[in-house]
């Protein structure tokens, strides 16, 4: 593993941090994994922290049995992110006005699919919502597979009691293809992400 690879990690998992904190601002429904951790949070009574920790580690190890391997990315991708959106949400707060919600909407989502392809380029191990959509690539292309997802997060998360919008929409609809245009417009970025 390179010292680009690692920063290319590392700077494009900020980058993944400062959508979701622009998707959050909006308040106008975050991505289906972070509604269903949060649905899942509301109905046991469980720490959100201890109910992310525990998801994760399932999709991480059935992508791994389905040949999708864990590594330096697994880790630092939800360390990185969650300190960077902590960092952003103390500093910035949510707009007044439902225009400058739904801007925020609108530009968090380039944002978000540039900081998940430039982490998944990396090669060097995809996070737990990455790695269950890549585990099922094939079949399923990596469009669809994250799209699937994350709306059936989103799905179990609202069915628990969390609150989904219009923002939860937009990634699942979006943001899968959106990631795959990346990828396929940079071959490096799809060649290691491929084989991570």
């Amino acid at each position: 593993m390179t010292m680009r690879r690692v920063v290319q990690l590392l700077v494009s998992c900020v980058v993944l941090g400062v959508g979701v904190a622009l998707l959050l601002s909006a308040a106008l429904g975050s991505d289906g994994y972070s509604t269903m951790i949060n649905g899942i949070t509301i109905a046991s009574g469980l720490p959100f922290v201890a109910v992310n920790c525990a998801v994760g580690l399932v999709l991480v190890v059935m992508a791994w049995l389905r040949g999708t391997r864990p590594g330096l990315g697994t880790i630092a991708q939800p360390v990185v992110v969650g300190l960077t959106i902590s960092a952003l949400l103390g500093v910035v707060g949510a707009p007044d006005g439902m225009a400058a919600r739904l801007l925020l909407t609108v530009v968090a989502l380039p944002v978000l699919a540039l900081g998940v392809a430039g982490y998944l380029g990396s090669g060097t191990g995809a996070g737990p919502t990455e790695a269950a959509a890549l585990a099922w690539d094939p079949p399923v292309p990596f469009r669809w597979s994250y799209s699937l997802v994350q709306g059936g997060g989103a799905l179990l998360g609202w069915f628990l009691g969390a609150a989904v919008g219009p923002g939860t929409f937009v990634v699942i609809l979006l943001l899968g293809p959106a990631v795959d245009l990346l990828l396929r417009r940079l071959p490096a970025l799809e060649l290691r992400a491929r084989r991570s």
